[in-house]
């Protein structure tokens, strides 16, 4: 058994780790802003990163001390169109010894992220996977709201057709009245007002939603109020990301 767990150990030291690193939820912040001293040294280490977007992920790099010129870190992108195939090779770098630094344009990776395929690949392949503590622009919202922090659950995009969304908002206020859930969800932000006129005119009066725009961002916008109560405000929403959270009594 000695022998096994020191071979075990002797293996995961040949592979390279996968972290996830989460970034910035709002343009507006540095890393500085919200990642550690200690956290930023040791991304500025990586050579190897899979990040939803190569853009936004060299955009975050340039503002970190890095140890070498960004044109050496190689950058592979995993996003909604890369092929189920593909993922698989994206750990042959790991598995020769690097770690890799998988990154997100939703915050933190593997939560509302296609980057979660990349973490589910890793395990299978006994690669040792590392969060890192960073913000999260869901948790950050329902912090923020007020509303049931011991229950809730994470809807992600809702339909784009009326009838289909009509259904499912009707599905989850009925779910969060008779479970006392939280539901959050999220919208592509030129949506927002499309989503915002539908919760006011499908949602009981008595719901409370919350509206959390532009979190940690100079525009950052968070409110909690009844449904009755976002109806006499004639609220507009910007086009700004948006996490939307909804409890029923």
């Amino acid at each position: 058994m000695a022998t096994q767990s020191a071979a075990a150990a002797v293996t995961a030291r040949s592979q390279g780790r996968l972290l996830c690193v989460p970034t910035p939820v709002s343009a507006d912040r540095r890393p500085q802003d919200d990642l550690s001293a200690s956290v930023i040294e040791r991304i500025a280490q990586i050579d190897y990163v899979v990040a939803e977007s190569a853009k936004t992920a060299r955009a975050f790099l340039g503002k970190l001390p890095l140890v070498r010129p960004i044109q050496a870190i190689e950058i592979i992108e995993l996003n909604e169109h890369t092929r189920p195939d593909a993922v698989a090779a994206m750990l042959d770098p790991l598995l020769a010894g690097r770690d890799a630094a998988l990154m997100s344009e939703a915050g933190c990776p593997g939560v509302a992220d296609p980057g979660a395929r990349l973490v589910h690949a890793a395990h299978q392949a006994g690669i040792t996977v590392e969060p890192i503590v960073g913000p999260s622009a869901l948790l950050l919202a329902l912090m923020g709201s007020g509303l049931e922090g011991q229950r809730f659950a994470f809807a992600g995009y809702l339909p784009t057709d009326p009838a289909a969304r009509k259904t499912r908002l009707r599905e989850l206020e009925q779910r969060s009245r008779r479970e006392r859930e939280t539901q959050l969800f999220i919208e592509t932000p030129y949506r927002n007002q499309a989503m915002f006129e539908a919760l006011l005119g499908i949602l009981s009066e008595s719901t409370w939603l919350c509206v959390a725009a532009d979190l940690t961002g100079s525009r950052q916008g968070l409110v909690t109020d009844r449904v009755r109560g976002w109806r006499q405000r004639g609220a507009k929403l910007e086009k700004l990301p948006t996490v939307f959270l909804l409890l029923a009594d």
